[in-house]
């Protein structure tokens, strides 16, 4: 896929942020300066698409200085959005990078069910194997059979191994068992499912801490990753699950799916602003090419309506 038609679909996917900043906007550009009235409503807009209110009050705060010879349009206005979006994206705009050593790189994947954790495993091992890595996957999600089954699917269709275990078994030793299968085979990176039940919180907690020390007694720098997994069409709901994973899973770093013109994408920058953890890639899609590295300057214009710059 073209860089230019993965920006189409991206645009496609943040439009539903891009619209609402629009719709909100509108009517604001009858006059030629910007008073404290209408910096409230432009703020208002901003808080409205999702963005939060640290963002909103930053791109305030330069629209406030800024000077507009030819009048104030919509256009100058989502210009400086764009600039600002990038401003807060482009620190956390990091790839998830096979580097650990000795190998296997162990990445635990955590998130709610439903969030397309499963497939998102799929589409990241693929990824990986476009860079020549090898790849193990490890089926810790013991509590559905349904997850258990889906990846052994997804493992098989991409032509990489899978550990797995029955339906209840203890997911620490199917993640025991893939880490000395990878070290034995040279594979470069184990990556896991986990289980995503947060109704119960303690046990899922319990559970994962297990999992690390398991890790922990085999290679004390591992897990390398905790990468959270989460739904762009859950907005606002998108923090408190990252405030959660992050108490109880560690996380180290983010994966948003489901990035299409339901979604409200807009909350990947307030996630930005307050959380300030690595956003390693965004997915547009279900097919297997449709998880791409997060860039920041390309998020940003999408989310402001612009077109992709030359």
């Amino acid at each position: 896929m073209s860089d230019a038609s993965w920006f189409d679909r991206l645009n496609a996917g943040f439009r539903k942020t891009s619209e609402k900043l629009g719709d909100n906007l509108t009517g604001l550009f009858t006059k030629s300066f910007l008073d404290e009235a209408t910096l409230d409503e432009i703020e208002e807009a901003l808080i409205a698409s999702d963005l939060g209110p640290a963002t909103a009050a930053k791109i305030r705060r330069r629209l406030a200085g800024e000077r507009f010879e030819r009048g104030l349009s919509e256009e100058a206005v989502r210009e400086i959005v764009a600039q600002e979006v990038e401003k807060i994206l482009a620190p956390v705009a990091k790839p998830l990078e096979i580097s650990a050593f000795p190998r296997p790189q162990v990445i635990l994947i955590v998130g709610v069910n439903g969030s397309g954790k499963t497939t998102t495993i799929a589409k990241l091992a693929h990824l990986f194997l476009e860079e020549d890595y090898g790849v193990l996957l490890a089926a810790g999600d013991t509590f559905r059979a349904a997850a258990i089954e889906q990846l052994k699917i997804w493992a098989d269709r991409i032509g990489v191994p899978v550990i797995a275990g029955p339906e209840g078994g203890d997911s620490s030793a199917i993640v025991f068992d893939g880490v000395k299968k990878a070290t034995a085979e040279g594979i470069d990176t184990l990556v896991v499912d986990t289980a995503g039940r947060l109704q119960n919180k303690k046990g899922l907690m319990d559970e994962l801490a297990k999992i690390r020390r398991v890790l922990g007694r085999l290679n004390p720098a591992a897990p390398h990753d905790v990468v959270l997994v989460l739904d762009a069409t859950t907005g606002q709901n998108a923090l408190s699950q990252i405030e959660v994973f992050k108490e109880v899973a560690g996380v180290t770093g983010l994966i948003m799916t489901k990035l299409d013109d339901t979604a409200r994408g807009g909350v990947l920058v307030a996630a930005a602003e307050q959380f300030g953890l690595p956003i390693h890639a965004i997915g547009i899609g279900e097919g297997l090419d449709d998880l791409r590295p997060f860039d920041a300057r390309d998020a940003a214009r999408a989310i402001a309506g612009l077109g992709r710059e030359a």
